[in-house]
């Protein structure tokens, strides 16, 4: 019988700038006024239709969301722009998204009380990567002085899970005894600003965790993960086409369909009940019911989608105690949110315990874990 996996060490790092959902309306605003009124005769012709104003009320009902972190203001609100003004680098510095998760990396050794030596290998997981190759993963791995290997993982809203999953497998299978999986989501670059339904959906963040055999864990907060489960269903809903072949094709490379859109009603609709039945069917191999779990560190995607997503589960609305919001401040954050909501409330946890961490999104997929609180 094998040693139990745990989670030993979480990481958060914040960035340093926020932005309003006031801000992001103002700037929004001017920029609808100022395109409506050079477009104003394709608009009265019908051939382009106009861009309609916003409101903070609008984006805080529809997402629950009133703040967001950025890497980068600088840019963000500049109707002439609408984009992080984020400054390139040479080949020979460390990159944006690697001085992120290294930040993030740092804050879950100490956590866990392990230094570089421990570790055994680095799997960055997130929705997008600065680059291709060489992987960020292998250049965090360089810049923190860890031995072994690297690599990174692309499974959109639900990379973090996915990650902490092979984490799992890895240290089960005994082809590594200690994994660092870092969450750097650096998403502020592939928000469309000018668009009404999504400017303000994300924000950055950066968030890692420790995954080892409990023999060598000598950490104050250890969680061990019961198990893991995964599932994806193909879905063109939510969507980014931006890549390298961006380039080749005819037309405009940063045309608003190659950033973020999805079609949120459907994906509402789909995704809700999706996940309801995936974490339903998880407690059940463990023999547990949602009564039995003390806290839910769900995605951060939306407020009414967790509210949907609660009710189904445990037939009424959990309190914040239960299933901690962390999105009315920090937004949608992608793969990192259910990770943000563990950093934050998993400390007050008692021995014996039951958490679940769950995150949703593109693709779909959908990743969990089953995790209890050790002694």
């Amino acid at each position: 019988m094998t040693n139990p996996v745990v989670i030993s060490g979480v990481g958060l790092w914040t960035p340093p700038n926020s932005v309003s959902n006031q801000e992001l309306v103002d700037s929004y605003n001017a920029y609808a006024d100022a395109f409506n009124a050079q477009h104003r005769e394709d608009i009265e012709a019908g051939r382009v239709e106009a861009k309609p104003h916003s409101s903070a009320e609008f984006i805080e009902k529809a997402s629950g969301i009133k703040s967001r972190h950025v890497y980068i203001k600088e840019g963000i609100l500049d109707i002439e722009r609408m984009r992080p003004a984020i400054p390139e680098r040479s080949d020979d510095a460390l990159s944006h998204q690697a001085e992120i998760a290294v930040a993030a990396a740092r804050s879950a050794l100490a956590a866990a009380n392990k230094s570089a030596a421990d570790v055994d290998a680095v799997i960055v997981s997130c929705a997008y990567t600065q680059r291709a190759y060489p992987a960020i993963a292998i250049e965090v791995q360089a810049e923190l002085g860890i031995q072994g290997f690297g690599f990174d993982m692309l499974v959109a809203c639900s990379a973090a899970t996915f990650g902490v999953h092979r984490a799992y497998d890895m240290v089960k299978a005994g082809s590594a005894g200690c994994v660092l999986v870092i969450n750097p989501e650096l998403v502020s670059p592939q928000i469309n600003y000018t668009d009404r339904d999504s400017h303000f959906i994300f924000g950055d963040v950066a968030t890692a965790m420790l995954v080892e055999s409990s023999t060598t864990a000598n950490a104050e907060h250890c969680f061990e993960i019961l198990s893991t489960k995964a599932v994806t269903q193909f879905s063109n809903n939510i969507r980014s086409n931006f890549g390298y072949m961006s380039r080749a094709f005819d037309g405009d490379p940063y045309a608003a369909d190659k950033l973020f859109h999805q079609e949120g009603r459907k994906v509402f609709k789909e995704v809700c009940p999706m996940a309801a039945e995936h974490i339903a069917a998880h407690l059940g191999q463990h023999q547990l019911t949602p009564a039995d779990v003390r806290r839910w560190w769900l995605h951060q995607a939306n407020i009414n989608m967790n509210t949907l997503i609660s009710k189904k589960l445990l037939g009424r609305l959990p309190d914040n105690n239960e299933a901690p919001i962390v999105l009315d401040r920090y937004a949608n954050t992608a793969s990192a949110g259910s990770i943000i909501a563990f950093a934050l409330h998993h400390e007050d946890l008692q021995a014996g315990d039951y958490g679940l961490l769950c995150s949703f999104g593109a693709g779909y997929s959908i990743g969990s874990l089953v995790l209890q609180k050790q002694a």
